[in-house]
């Protein structure tokens, strides 16, 4: 069994299979299996269980651990927020970027002519200025994906990646 402080400032709403948690930043909701695991919200405490079942009980633990730390980064990015900084780099030909709404354009990456498509994931933001890209966020799962949708769009085909390092980069991490 895990407890969760609930600081002041956030609220969480336990409802069925849902755990929504809202903050200063934003909200984000978590799917929660009742099969293996049991959440409930009594006043400023989150208390994480596993299921009664003996059948279950060792997938139950693993569970319970796994909505703990997810409930707990949940908390912390509604309430600090979740912030990544990548850069642009090039050797060959001079890559932008391009934000509209939930894509992201890379444009003449490896000297192409049509612009690569990044999905952008949930309610996460992208800041681009020159060639720093700042990925801002609440839910740390949808920054991690937008991050390795980027990576995967950047992905150098059929050239030699020892020569060819363009693309977009992770830098710093806060």
């Amino acid at each position: 069994m895990y407890e969760l402080e609930i600081p002041n400032g956030v609220k969480v709403d336990v409802a069925g299979d849902t755990v929504t948690i809202k903050g200063k930043l934003g909200s984000t909701t978590k799917k929660v299996s009742q099969k293996f695991v049991i959440v409930n919200a009594n006043g400023n405490k989150l208390t994480i269980s596993g299921a009664k079942s003996k059948a279950v009980a060792k997938k139950s633990a693993l569970a319970a651990k796994a909505i703990n730390t997810e409930l707990s980064d949940a908390i912390y990015g509604v309430e600090n927020g979740i912030e990544k900084k990548m850069k642009v780099l090039f050797a060959h030909f001079p890559t932008s970027l391009e934000v509209k709404g939930k894509k992201l354009y890379l444009k003449n990456l490896f000297g192409e002519k049509v612009p690569r498509e990044v999905q952008i994931v949930g309610n996460t933001t992208i800041e681009v200025k020159g060639q720093d890209v700042t990925i801002k966020g609440v839910d740390k799962y949808d920054v991690g994906q937008t991050i390795a949708n980027i990576r995967k769009g950047c992905y150098s085909r059929g050239y030699d990646t020892r020569v060819f390092q363009d693309g977009l980069y992770v830098v710093n991490e806060e």
